[in-house]
């Protein structure tokens, strides 16, 4: 369920550009727009208007293409009415017709009786539901926020993570030095797309691409650097934990055991960075994503360095490398 109460006026209200689009209008039954869409899937009502009631889905956004329409023209020649007040009986969120079809009079009349909203598109039937579906997906998808920076470095979206003044702004600052995108600094929203894609974004739009430095204050990414420095949303493919040095921690030196943090249900590879003075992180974190980006290729370099490391002491070379040493004598 999305954070707070969808309704279908809030379907109506989605700012939605390009392939998202759903071009919708309200055409009768305004009174319902308020009503709740609690779930997120489509039902084509060909049964139901045909009679039979044993398994209506009626929970869902009923939609109606051009079969749907062409029966309930047979049943205005009919004047079969009580096949369509029956179907307003029933707790509907909302009806919509594709092809920019419209219902006759009694359709609607028993709509606006019910409260019913009655929406219209231009798109047909397959097209709206697949751009339907994909909006659900997004307002549906399972989310939390996290304090840190998410960066887009080498097309890998990565998770910048860690306390309070250990660093991740000025890192992912010197990152978008370099040529890299910002994508939210400080709260970053992610949301579980499908149910194995962890997308993130600014949790607010308006502040996602500013960014805090300390002794220095509030800057805008966007004025400083152009458009071309900052994206709306990622996936999350890494995440990168900053963390103070101890001296007394044993950090992974290899990178054979792969280590992984699970966020909304994703698992999602992730490193520890020990910080102290001289570490260059942001190479580090570009060096970490094209070492992703290898691993998505099946080449791991850690495997590989390991499995050069017993082939030479299987070959024998080590053990002479070892006695052939001056300090041994």
């Amino acid at each position: 369920m999305p954070d707070k109460d969808f309704t279908v006026l809030d379907l109506l209200d989605l700012k939605l550009k390009g392939h998202d689009s759903l071009n919708l209008r309200c055409i009768a039954g305004r009174s319902g727009l308020s009503r709740l869409i609690t779930v997120p899937d489509i039902n084509r009502p060909g049964l139901e208007l045909a009679g039979f009631y044993d398994a209506f889905a009626y929970e869902r956004l009923q939609l109606f293409g051009r079969g749907e329409y062409a029966y309930l023209q047979k049943m205005q020649r009919e004047s079969n009415t009580e096949g369509i007040k029956h179907f307003f009986e029933y707790e509907i969120p909302c009806v919509v017709f594709t092809h920019k079809l419209t219902p006759d009079g009694v359709f609607l009349y028993f709509a606006e009786n019910s409260g019913c909203p009655v929406l219209q598109t231009d798109f047909e039937s397959t097209e709206f539901s697949t751009r339907l579906l994909r909006v659900f997906s997004n307002v549906f998808a399972p989310k939390k926020t996290l304090h840190g920076v998410l960066v887009e470095v080498y097309g890998i979206g990565i998770l910048i993570l860690g306390e309070s003044g250990v660093g991740k702004s000025e890192t992912a600052l010197e990152l978008v030095e370099r040529g890299h995108r910002l994508v939210a600094d400080d709260i970053v929203e992610l949301s579980c797309v499908n149910g194995n894609t962890l997308i993130g974004r600014g949790a607010n739009k308006y502040i996602s691409h500013h960014m805090e430095i300390r002794g220095l204050g509030i800057i805008n990414i966007s004025q400083l650097y152009g458009v071309g420095a900052i994206r709306e949303q990622k996936e999350v493919q890494l995440v990168v934990t900053l963390s103070s040095w101890d001296q007394n921690k044993v950090y992974d030196r290899l990178g054979t055991d792969a280590s992984k943090v699970d966020l909304l249900g994703v698992s999602v590879p992730s490193i520890e960075l020990p910080v102290k003075p001289g570490r260059n992180l942001p190479i580090i974190i570009e060096s970490a994503a094209m070492n992703e980006r290898l691993k998505s290729m099946g080449y791991f370099s850690a495997k590989e360095f390991d499995q050069n490391i017993l082939k030479w002491i299987e070959s024998g070379d080590a053990k002479t490398a070892y006695y052939s040493r001056e300090d041994y004598y």
